[in-house]
């Protein structure tokens, strides 16, 4: 019986570069699946679009992801509700006072999620909510309910240190919600086709709408 061939490096290389290439494909097919689900939104985009931007097959794919629903779900959990964990730290950890967190807060929200693709799913999910009643309820569960948690942790270090008034917690987070809304749909409605002389700065418009939450819009003498 002839003696099979001594592997060389030649071959060794060409099946550690398989080897990376599959270890790469989730991550692949979720950045693709994100940027298409963004462009596009749920609806309209097809698993073998996002198979194809991967540069696998849809097989390939449903490995991973038995369905678009479930691929939309992992796209999530990658960029937003997968980050819970490490803003919860965060706050445990903050030692400034509860200003300079929620300020915090805000810029923190804008630069890891407003300023990435990321920022496009809270409006592909406002817009096809009523059509996908299930990726509308994952949604609720994976991020909004998180979310207004950690918000309302936030508001109560406040309240419980002194530094803000009694509030209604469950309706001032949204006050806190309600603007980051905005500046998403902006950037993937309006802010695309405005002239540069309109646009909206965003760090300054959270800047502003940190002063108005904490001071309002009264001189101390009229409040008084």
């Amino acid at each position: 019986m002839p003696t099979p061939p001594t592997p060389t490096d030649s071959d060794a290389e060409p099946r550690q570069r398989r080897a990376r290439r599959k270890e790469a494909r989730p991550g692949e097919l979720l950045d693709a699946a994100l940027q298409l689900f963004v462009e596009k939104g749920f609806a309209a985009t097809r698993v073998e679009e996002v198979a194809a931007r991967a540069g696998v097959s849809k097989g390939t794919l449903f490995l991973y992801f038995p369905s678009k629903e479930e691929l939309f779900k992992a796209v999530v959990r990658e960029n937003i509700a997968g980050r819970f964990t490490e803003w919860n730290e965060e706050l445990q950890q903050f030692s400034g006072g509860s200003v300079e967190l929620v300020r915090y807060c805000m810029h923190t929200w804008w630069e890891r999620i407003g300023m990435t693709a990321a920022s496009g799913i809270t409006k592909l999910v406002m817009s096809e909510a009523g059509m996908f009643p299930e990726i509308a309820a994952f949604y609720q569960q994976e991020v909004i309910t998180p979310g207004h948690d950690l918000l309302r942790r936030v508001l109560q270090r406040g309240i419980d240190r002194g530094e803000f008034r009694p509030l209604q917690l469950e309706y001032a987070v949204y006050s806190l919600i309600a603007p980051m809304i905005f500046l998403l749909m902006w950037k993937h409605s309006m802010a695309p086709c405005c002239p540069a002389s309109e646009q909206i700065d965003p760090i300054g418009f959270i800047d502003n709408q940190v002063d108005l939450l904490l001071h309002g819009m009264l001189l101390p003498t009229a409040s008084a």
